[in-house]
């Protein structure tokens, strides 16, 4: 296959994956600000907050991705993507929504791979 057409099929995934989730935070997603408690944040407006900013970031990365593939913005996405896969058995719930979720990872860190792993600290922002 095309190296070309992958790399625009996983910056679609990766972006559709982090808008989803960016608006889901966007929108206070209950469940997600009732997880910040666990991570010492009991303050449900804190929480709200926090989970906005969140949201705006998601949503900013995968703009970014879809105009250009900067390689730190991919490994920020495939920790946050396997970090947010991980919450889940950390609050309670199987460990199957954490597998079910490796796509979250896997894409973002597919991507970097496809585009390539830097040499230099310059090429982590390009």
């Amino acid at each position: 296959m095309n190296a070309k057409l992958i790399g625009w099929v996983l910056r679609i995934s990766v972006a559709g994956e982090f808008i989803g989730h960016g608006v889901f935070a966007l929108q206070g997603k209950k469940d997600w600000v009732g997880w910040f408690a666990n991570f010492g944040i009991s303050d449900a407006g804190l929480a709200t907050q926090l989970l906005f900013l969140v949201g705006v970031l998601d949503i900013a990365l995968a703009l970014l991705i879809l105009i250009k593939p900067v390689r730190i913005a991919l490994l920020w996405m495939a920790f946050w993507g396997f970090w947010t896969a991980l919450i889940r058995p950390l609050v309670g719930m199987p460990v199957w929504d954490l597998i079910e979720r490796s796509a979250n990872w896997g894409a973002p860190l597919a991507l970097l791979l496809l585009v390539g792993w830097p040499k230099t600290l310059k090429e982590w922002f390009e």
